[in-house]
C-alpha cells in the first residue's frame, strides 16, 4: 500500500532491444501478461487539464528464465512516481487494525524494549509505526512522499523524507543508527533496484536484527486472476522462491513466512543475517518453497497460461456490464486505488459504464481516474445517486467497504466484485 524506490536510471528500449532482468541481469525473453498501454495509476488528473495530453506506458510483465522474478520495466524516474503521492494508508480501516496487531505481535515475538529500534521503510502516513509510541519503543519512518510523511509527523511519527537504498543506509549507520526490527510493508514490489535496496537493509540491520516484509504472493495472484495489482508503480511481482534468493545473495536468510490474506494474499516474510545461528528455519518456509515448486514455478511453463486466463476475465467482466447497461442499470464505482484503474484501463471501462467513482480520501475528490477520466466524488454521492450497481474496485476491501456501504440494500442496490471474476452480491 506504500510506495518506496531507490535511484534508478530511465530506459528507453527499442522494440527489437531485450530488457534485462532487475536482479540477476539475465535477458527477459518471455511475456507473463501484455496488458497494452496504460498511465501511472496514481497520476490523477484535475479538472483543468482533462484536455492536455496524458501519457500512457507499456504495461507489459516479463518473467525471468533465471531467476522466475515477473517484472515491468520502468520507464518513469522515481521522483515523477513518489515525490508527492496520493495513497494514504489510514483511510483504510481494517488495514490499520492489521497494522496494530503486527505491532502486538512482533513486540512480543522480539522482546522489543525501549531500548530497541524499528525502523519502517516506506512509512506512509505513520499508520503503522503511530501504534509503537504508546510503548515507549524508538521508532524512524523513511518515506519519500513529502505530503504523506507530513501527516506521519502530524501523528508524532518521526519521519524523514528519504528514498531507501545502500546510500541512505550508510548515512544512517554513522549517526550511529542500526535497527533491531526492519518492516516493509507493501515497498518491495515498488523497488526499482531491488540489488541497491536489500544492500541497504543488510547495512542497516543490527547483528541480531529481523527483517519483516509484506507483499503480495505471486502464486494468489496467478490462482485467483488479480492481473489489476499490476501497475507501474509495482515492478516486481514475487514468488517466495525468487525472494529467498536476492535476500541470499546479498547475505541475508529466510527463517520464517505466513501467509496472509490482505491484498488478495500476501506474504509476510521474516530475515535476518545469513551468519545469524540464533534463529532456526521453520517449517513453514521448507514447506511453501516445496509448495512453489510443485506447483511449477522453477519452470516456465507455470507463466505461460496467466495472459490468457486474463483475457477471459476481461470477457466476463464485459458481458455483465453490457448487459447491465443495456437493461438500464445505473454504475457507481466505490474507491479509486491503483489496481482498478489498471483494471478499468485494459478493459475500456469509462463513464460509458461507470458513471462515477467515490472515495475516502480528499486528496483524490474532484480529481479523475487516469486514461479513463472517471469523476472521483465524495462517497454522500452514493445516497444521492442511488445507483443499481456499486462497483467495488479496491476488492481487497471489500467486505470492509460492504458494511461500511450496506445502506444501498434500501433501494435494492447490489454489489459488484469484479476479482477473481465478476461476482454480484
Amino acid at each position: 500500500m506504500k510506495e518506496l524506490v531507490q535511484s534508478t536510471t530511465k530506459i528507453n528500449h527499442t522494440v527489437d532491444e531485450i530488457m534485462n532482468c532487475r536482479f540477476c541481469a539475465a535477458p527477459l525473453r518471455h511475456t507473463f501478461v501484455d496488458l497494452g498501454m496504460s498511465p501511472l495509476c496514481e497520476s490523477y488528473v484535475k479538472a483543468e487539464d482533462l484536455n492536455k495530453q496524458e501519457l500512457f506506458y507499456p504495461l507489459h510483465a516479463y518473467v525471468c528464465e533465471k531467476c522466475f522474478l515477473v517484472q515491468l520495466d520502468d520507464y518513469v524516474p522515481r521522483e515523477h512516481i513518489f515525490t508527492e503521492y496520493a495513497y494514504f494508508s489510514s483511510y483504510a480501516e481494517s488495514w490499520v487494525q492489521h497494522a496494530k496487531t503486527y505491532v502486538e505481535m512482533i513486540t512480543k515475538r522480539l522482546g522489543l524494549t525501549t531500548s530497541s529500534h524499528v525502523v519502517e521503510l516506506a512509512s506512509n502516513d505513520g499508520y503503522l509505526l503511530q501504534h509503537f509510541l504508546p510503548l515507549g519503543i524508538p521508532i524512524l519512518g523513511i518515506e519519500p512522499a513529502a505530503n504523506v510523511a507530513k501527516a506521519a509527523v502530524e501523528r508524532g511519527v518521526d519521519t524523514r523524507v528519504l528514498f531507501f537504498g545502500e546510500q541512505t543506509a550508510k548515512a544512517l549507520a554513522q549517526e550511529g543508527l542500526h535497527a533491531d526490527l526492519i518492516l516493509g510493508n507493501n515497498v518491495f514490489a515498488q523497488v526499482p533496484d531491488l540489488n541497491d535496496f536489500v544492500r541497504g537493509i543488510k547495512i542497516l540491520l543490527k547483528p541480531q536484527g529481523v527483517l519483516t516484509m509484506e507483499f503480495p504472493h505471486l502464486m494468489r495472484l496467478m490462482e485467483e486472476n488479480q492481473f489489476d495489482t499490476i501497475y507501474h508503480e509495482h515492478f516486481s511481482y514475487f514468488s517466495l522462491i525468487t525472494v529467498d534468493k536476492i535476500l541470499a545473495t546479498h547475505g541475508l536468510r529466510l527463517f520464517d513466512v505466513e501467509e496472509l490474506s490482505t491484498h488478495g494474499g500476501s506474504l509476510r516474510i521474516y530475515a535476518c543475517h545469513t551468519d545469524d545461528s540464533s534463529k532456526a528455519v521453520e517449517y513453514r518456509v521448507t514447506q511453501l518453497l516445496g509448495r512453489e515448486e510443485m506447483a511449477g514455478f522453477m519452470t516456465m511453463n507455470c507463466y505461460s497460461i496467466f495472459a490468457e486466463q486474463v483475457k477471459e476475465t476481461k470477457r466476463r467482466l464485459l458481458e455483465f456490464l453490457i448487459t447491465a447497461k443495456r437493461e438500464g442499470k445505473t454504475i457507481a464505482g466505490y474507491g479509486a486505488p491503483g489496481k482498478g484503474n489498471t483494471l478499468l484501463n485494459f478493459c475500456g471501462i469509462r463513464t460509458d459504464f461507470i458513471d462515477f467513482t467515490v472515495d475516502r480520501n480528499p486528496y483524490k475528490q474532484g480529481k479523475f481516474l487516469p486514461g479513463t477520466h472517471i469523476p472521483i466524488l465524495h462517497p454522500d454521492k452514493i445516497k444521492e445517486s442511488r445507483p443499481n450497481y456499486l462497483f467495488i474496485l479496491p476488492w481487497n476491501f471489500k467486505d470492509e467497504i460492504m458494511k461500511q456501504n450496506a445502506f444501498i440494500r434500501e433501494w435494492g442496490g447490489k454489489f459488484v466484485i469484479p476479482i477473481p471474476s465478476v461476482t454480484v452480491y
